[in-house]
């Protein structure tokens, strides 16, 4: 059989769809390969060979009798382990919700299950999301497919790393500062944080205060993602945030981006720090959208830095979450998070105020952008891959940067909640991957399909993978 692990989801299910590839052929060779790779990246912390199996075999019986399926029939499914699987348990990488067994499905879980997807496991993150490389005390490190002593990034980084390695076609995100478009920088892949509410939340125990957190893929190509989001999006009675299911199909509109496009690029939104390696492959990156025709235009514009209120807001959510914890627990969780969890506590109305004030001015300021240009680009992330372990670097080619410096491009569009999308922007010298974010107008998340894909077309990264074993 010709090599499938690096195989894009929708290719998969067109095979599928055809016949010329069962469900229960495709799982077998998902579970093989995370036999064989997954020790070594540690992306899987949780596993359902057994059940998933199973209902590969009902799937590939079902498609034999005729009977009708979804567009992502028999797909294999990573689920971050910061989202609800039914049966499993969903530990958020932490020591004390180690046997929280899900009674249900995340909506967003539900909905691509109910496309056809198959869910394999559940993919490592850092304790509650809360770091931008993925290391808990409860499942360990996780290491990057490109080099086995730096991270994947975080916090869907077992999710990059699943797709990297060839473990699985299609993996759930979430991004709250940047932990979908992180891990795809640092990892080669494609990652989509939507607008704000695109994917709805839930069901839990509390509603988000912050209005930052967006669901999304982490895939293999940008046609994986919009196939993920034309079965995942619309709105939802639980998630009172998110937006009604879209008119058109984001997969049958991939390939339509409108001519002549003005597209603003900002190297370092006038206050980011840029490895040179790295802007070096985003500066080519950025030269696609000239070979296509569009306008590139240098921004030199500055963005409010809004760092520190994006971390307050961030707290928040983790406060509603863990607020009313044992004291026993919090010995058992990291001390940056449990002193997170405090200084939530700790905000006023006074404080509150002046980051939503902060909001808006960030949100006008994004708006007379957009009325100029049609998309704006910057680098993903300003470093490559740090060690598996950390820290995050506290200087860029020597120069000290503030703590939010390696992650200074990805948290303004959590806190204005503008579409947002890395693609892979080649690689260093050393083959480290680097990407580069095109971001949208507000709901503008076709759009940023469409010029994802059409970067895709010109500068496609597919073949391109970690020469990690190759089993099938």
């Amino acid at each position: 059989m010709e090599s499938i692990c690096h195989k894009p989801a929708w290719e998969l299910a067109g095979l599928i769809a055809a016949k010329e590839l069962s469900p229960l052929e495709l799982m077998e060779a998902a579970l093989c390969r995370v036999n064989s790779v997954n020790p070594a990246l540690n992306a899987f912390v949780a596993l359902q060979p057994e059940r998933a199996m199973e209902e590969a075999r009902s799937l590939t019986e079902a498609i034999a009798a005729g009977r009708p399926f979804g567009p992502l029939a028999g797909i294999p499914l990573g689920v971050k382990d910061l989202e609800d699987a039914e049966g499993m348990v969903t530990s958020f990488g932490s020591i004390p919700f180690k046997d929280n067994v899900a009674a249900r499905d995340s909506i967003q879980v539900a909905r691509l299950r109910a496309a056809g997807a198959i869910v394999i496991g559940k993919t490592n993150t850092p304790e509650f999301g809360f770091t931008g490389f993925t290391r808990n005390r409860l499942h360990g490190t996780t290491r990057n497919p490109w080099n086995l002593t730096l991270t994947p990034g975080g916090s869907s980084g077992g999710a990059a790393a699943a797709i990297a390695g060839g473990l699985v076609p299609l993996c759930t995100g979430s991004d709250a500062g940047g932990s979908i478009r992180i891990p795809a920088s640092y990892s080669g892949c494609f990652g989509m944080k939507p607008s704000f509410g695109r994917i709805p939340l839930g069901p839990r125990s509390f509603q988000s205060f912050s209005a930052l957190e967006a669901l999304g893929p982490v895939t293999r190509t940008v046609g994986d993602a919009a196939l993920y989001l034309d079965c995942a999006s619309g709105y939802h009675p639980c998630d009172p945030h998110s937006l009604p299911r879209p008119e058109h199909s984001y997969l049958e509109s991939l390939d339509d981006l409108p001519d002549n496009l003005t597209i603003a690029f900002s190297p370092d939104l006038g206050y980011a720090r840029v490895e040179k390696n790295v802007m070096a492959c985003v500066e080519k990156a950025v030269k696609a959208f000239e070979e296509m025709g569009h306008t590139v235009e240098l921004w030199t514009g500055t963005l409010p830095d809004t760092g520190e209120a994006w971390v307050r807001l961030f707290c928040t959510d983790i406060y509603a979450q863990l607020g009313k914890m044992p004291e026993t627990n919090r010995e058992e969780m990291g001390r940056s998070l449990v002193a997170a969890v405090d200084q939530a506590k700790e905000m006023s109305i006074k404080e509150l105020s002046a980051i939503q004030a902060l909001r808006w001015k960030l949100n006008q300021q994004l708006q007379e952008l957009f009325q100029r240009a049609d998309l704006l680009l910057t680098p993903t992330m300003p470093t490559t891959a740090f060690a598996a372990d950390g820290p995050p670097p506290d200087a860029i080619d020597g120069n000290p940067v503030p703590l939010l410096g390696p992650v200074a491009f990805t948290y303004p569009f959590n806190f204005s909640g503008h579409p947002a999308a890395s693609v892979p922007a080649g690689q260093t010298k050393n083959g480290e991957p680097v990407g580069l974010q095109i971001i949208g107008p507000r709901h503008g998340d076709a759009l940023v399909l469409q010029a994802a894909r059409a970067y895709e077309k010109l500068r496609p990264w597919n073949n391109q993978w970690p020469g990690l074993p190759d089993i099938y």
